[in-house]
């Protein structure tokens, strides 16, 4: 069998068979396949953990602001609200051992203040001064009776008593003796003691101006030293160094228009029922 014949007996090629180089008739298909989504418990175990501990920082946070916004609100107000809104509303406020409160000057209208700062001469103890400011903490005092007594935090406090004053902030007794003032040679008035120590030096008798028999905010009184007989006492003499705008508060012998005080700002307790 020759070449020739063995090319006569091979099939035509046909265009109606397919080539398999050749793609199939018809319409092209394409199929999309969507992606699924992973769910909730397909995340990772620390990005709940931290999803959940940032909402709970989140909401101790909001409270946390709260609560500061409502406390910073209410202390601008001070310790003297409660008094302020009983005076303003025509009560009187009766001043109670316990109570702590801010004596007014009613001449100048300075505040008696200490701090720890001692004087530079006479009995070098802490000083006391006039302070103009009506915000310092510095200038509260906390009304007690004398030790040996049987009055107790609630009592009302009548004229002719024997008071002592805490100062608030040093813990110490507002004091006076017979070494002269700094500025005006009178009788110095000073801090002294403290929670445990206190003397007589630390006695003050309280007097009340006019008709009333018991102590009250607003009230004129004066304060007499019981030891020396000073009255409590200032004036618009002012310190020009360490209390630099401070006035002198000092102790004299004689009743004057300008030793009288008013209890002002404070926080005043309520009085105790006796049974």
């Amino acid at each position: 069998m020759t070449r020739s014949d063995n090319l006569s007996r091979r099939k035509p090629f046909s265009s109606s068979s397919p080539s398999p180089s050749t793609p199939s008739s018809g319409p092209t298909r394409i199929v999309y396949r969507e992606r699924r989504r992973p769910s909730e418990s397909e995340f990772p175990f620390w990005q709940q953990t931290w999803f959940i501990v940032l909402l709970f920082v989140m909401a101790l946070g909001f409270f946390a602001l709260a609560f500061f916004l409502f406390f910073s609100l209410d202390s601008d107000s001070g310790p003297s609200s409660t008094a302020s809104a009983a005076s303003s509303e025509g009560v009187e406020v009766q001043i109670t051992y316990g109570s702590v409160l801010k004596l007014m000057h009613e001449k100048t209208k300075f505040r008696l203040h200490s701090h720890d700062v001692p004087y530079g001469s006479g009995s070098g103890q802490q000083s006391v001064t006039g302070f103009q400011g009506v915000d310092d903490a510095n200038s509260y005092w906390i009304v007690r009776p004398q030790p040996e007594t049987s009055a107790k935090q609630g009592d009302t406090i009548k004229s002719g008593t024997i008071i002592r004053l805490q100062h608030m902030r040093t813990r110490k007794w507002m004091h006076s003796h017979l070494h002269a003032s700094p500025i005006s040679g009178n009788l110095e008035v000073s801090c002294f003691g403290g929670d445990s120590e206190s003397d007589t030096g630390d006695y003050w008798r309280l007097l009340i101006e006019g008709s009333g028999k018991t102590w009250k905010q607003d009230q004129r009184i004066r304060l007499q030293h019981v030891d020396t007989g000073g009255y409590l006492h200032s004036h618009d003499k002012k310190y020009s160094r360490i209390a630099g705008g401070q006035q002198e508060v000092c102790g004299v012998r004689e009743k004057r228009p300008d030793n009288v005080w008013l209890a002002a700002e404070g926080v005043y307790l309520p009085v105790t029922e006796s049974k």
